[in-house]
């Protein structure tokens, strides 16, 4: 008997949930972007007229605007850093900058002021769309509930207002408003963005109902249990924040020794200067020698070194499909030593598909009677499992008979009259049934199969009825079963499958070589499902009905024993473990905004082995770091011995110098290439590329 809530008339919210707005930070918003964008154009308006020798009293009064307005503000927070005795990069980047135009290079020394500026407010751009991205979580969860006052009547407040122990009343297709305790109706809960579970899942009383999550087509009755503030969606805003905040700050692999270089460099040049001019040399021969050891010692070829393998493997990475977001994240994804996988939307595909069509012994249907049927008689609902059987039937090009007398009870199923036959479908331990082709006292008793997890347990096992076999079948084989009846006589079963991306196998191969170990697989969703498709692509260590907290406590625990652990997701669920993980990817395809933003890169095109393939190129180009800084402290030590030990003349320590810049750089753009992508296993058959 239906709930006297069902009865209540729809809101005109009701139906599919829109998705909540964007709250995006303009990026002329940001002080950063500004004081870039005003250099570049200053810097731009200059160059013409510097290269094509129009006077200086043109020209020059850009480039030291583009001075101003680009390197201020850095200069500004380096001078702060010095103040708390601290040579911050800031201060020796605008220093050097001063420095090539003390000697002449103005245009040099503006150029770098641009870049190092267009450096700064992209990072303030990153930054600043994380935030927006948190505190767009808090839109997941409604405003306003509706709460059910004592007399019977209700009243709608505020969200955050509610108190524990309030009952609020949840309509069709509205979001619940705080988590609690279904203590009247039944209703399918869309909560994959708590648990990452790619379908509804059905609640009655006694079941817990989460924040945010987006109520079916039945009418709730909630008890409060937690105050707004201890939401599941507030921990988790919260969780990313504190993930986000405590992060140990990332360095590039040559600014892990910046502070002390470059305070002896520093220290080194006034000496360089100070000691001739003390022991009698003149004013000009010192200053010249000191600022030729400040060029030739100064760590460009290094920071050149590091910064075009780095730039080059993201581009490359880029045109494949996968977005790391700076340079410190491929420096990172060369590090990590463990991976923790998601389940729904990362090693699947995130949509439901029909998997298997069994038509029942002596209905008279064949595979596709039995989907055109079912598809008839779902045409009308808005459940993802019948949109499933839908798309099914369209793709096959079936024709759909007319329904008439349709009707959907929450957690149960759907009935409709279909060319004169009653057909139901729905969960097998909601639909009472009798196999029209029992041949024993057994098959005849065998109705309400009750077994819906598939665990063996319930009331059809030993039953002799083949439709309750077939089910086992089955959700034995991690399907979600669908019983069909005409008539009341099962007609068949439809076996209903998240599918799994079929390149995962081979990506967990590929990522346990280059680890060293297994992934581990971290998902919401329960422990049946989540072992059968580990067990199918070569997991052995799988964490099943995960909440975010939980996989944010496996990842730190990790952490803990020294692992770097790179984390792949793409829903809410998992965007705490993607900040708290020394470097996290999210699937581009179906990804929700916060998992997108959090995350360090995103892969695009949702190809899941390009995962295992942007790690080998990060390592690619850590090793080309190497040889690179091997090349550049060649050329210092060389360069430097001379200025000190003879005379080097400037011209000639300006070219060294360069020269070394040059090597390196080119060195480094050798990642830029497509035959440096590694080639994953189906893109070696297809492409007759080599593996890694």
């Amino acid at each position: 008997m239906p709930s006297v809530l069902d009865q209540r008339p729809a809101p005109t919210t009701a139906g599919p949930p829109t998705a909540p707005p964007r709250r995006r930070t303009r990026v002329l918003a940001l002080p950063e972007a500004r004081w870039a964008l005003a250099a570049l154009v200053l810097f731009l308006a200059a160059l013409p007229l510097d290269l094509l020798g129009a006077p200086a009293w043109l020209w020059a009064p850009l480039y030291a605007a583009t001075y101003v307005t680009g390197g201020w503000e850095p200069g500004w927070e380096g001078l702060k850093a010095l103040r708390d005795k601290t040579l911050d990069v800031d201060l020796l980047m605008v220093v050097a900058a001063l420095g090539a135009a003390a000697i002449g290079q103005v245009l040099d020394g503006a150029l770098l002021i641009v870049i190092f500026a267009t450096s700064g407010a992209l990072e303030a751009v990153a930054t600043a769309r994380t935030a927006d991205s948190v505190r767009g979580l808090l839109d997941l969860a409604p405003a306003t509930a509706n709460r059910l006052l004592a007399d019977g009547g209700e009243e709608n407040v505020p969200a955050d207002a509610l108190a524990i122990g309030d009952i609020i009343l949840v309509r069709p297709g509205e979001r619940v408003g705080a988590d609690g305790e279904v203590i009247d109706g039944a209703s399918d809960i869309d909560q994959a963005t708590i648990t990452g579970e790619p379908l509804p899942v059905a609640k009655h009383a006694g079941d817990e109902v989460f924040a945010g999550t987006v109520n079916g087509t039945g009418a709730l009755r909630v008890r409060v249990g937690r105050s707004p503030s201890d939401s599941v969606i507030a921990r988790i805003v919260k969780m990313v924040e504190e993930a986000s905040g405590t992060k140990a700050p990332t360095q590039l692999f040559i600014e892990k020794v910046e502070q002390r270089y470059s305070i002896g460099m520093a220290l080194t040049t006034l000496a360089v200067f100070a000691i001739p001019l003390a022991l009698g040399d003149e004013l000009r021969p010192a200053l010249l020698r000191a600022m030729t050891f400040m060029i030739v010692a100064s760590p460009c070829a290094v920071v050149l070194s590091t910064m075009p393998p780095l730039l080059s493997a993201i581009a490359n990475a880029g045109r494949h499909g996968v977005l790391a977001k700076s340079a410190v994240v491929m420096e990172r994804l060369s590090q990590v030593d463990a991976v923790a996988l998601d389940k729904t939307g990362t090693l699947t595909e995130g949509t439901p598909r029909v998997t298997d069509i069994r038509p029942a012994a002596g209905s008279g249907l064949d595979e596709d009677g039995l989907l055109a049927l079912t598809a008839a008689a779902e045409l009308q609902s808005e459940h993802p499992l019948a949109r499933a059987v839908v798309g099914a039937a369209r793709e096959r090009g079936l024709p759909l008979a007319e329904a008439a007398g349709f009707s959907s009870a929450p957690g149960a199923g759907v009935t409709a009259v279909v060319d004169g036959r009653t057909v139901q479908v729905g969960s097998p331990s909601r639909l009472s049934y009798t196999d029209a082709d029992a041949d024993s006292d057994a098959d005849a008793g065998a109705d309400a199969y009750a077994d819906a997890d598939g665990d063996g347990d319930g009331d059809g096992d030993g039953d002799g009825s083949k439709t309750a076999r077939t089910v086992r079948e089955l959700q034995d084989q991690g399907r979600t079963a669908v019983v069909v009846l005409c008539d009341g006589v099962p007609a068949g079963v439809l076996g209903i499958s998240d599918r799994l991306r079929p390149d995962a196998k081979a990506t967990v191969a590929a990522l346990t070589e280059l680890t060293g170990r297994s992934p581990v697989l971290l998902t919401g969703d329960n422990e049946r499902a989540a072992r059968r498709l580990a067990a199918e692509i070569g997991i052995t260590d799988v964490r099943a009905g995960l909440l975010p907290q939980d996989k944010v406590a496996a990842v730190r625990h990790w952490e803990s024993e020294g692992r770097r652990v790179l984390v792949v997701g793409d829903g809410v669920n998992d965007a705490p473990a993607l900040a708290a993980a020394h470097t996290g990817i999210a699937m581009g395809r179906a990804g929700s905004d916060l998992a997108l933003e959090t995350a360090d890169a995103v892969v695009v095109r949702d190809e899941l082995a390009t995962v295992p393939a942007v790690v080998e190129l990060s390592r690619r180009a850590r090793r080309l770091v190497v040889q690179n800084l091997v090349i550049a402290g060649i050329f210092i030590t060389a360069l430097v011995a001379w200025d000190l030990i003879g005379t080097l003349p400037l011209p000639l320590g300006v070219a060294g110098h360069e020269g070394s810049t040059v090597i390196v750089g080119l060195n480094g753009l050798r990642l830029l290439r497509d035959t440096a992508w590694p080639r994953s296993g189906e893109e070696t058959e297809t492409t007759g590329g080599r593996l890694p």
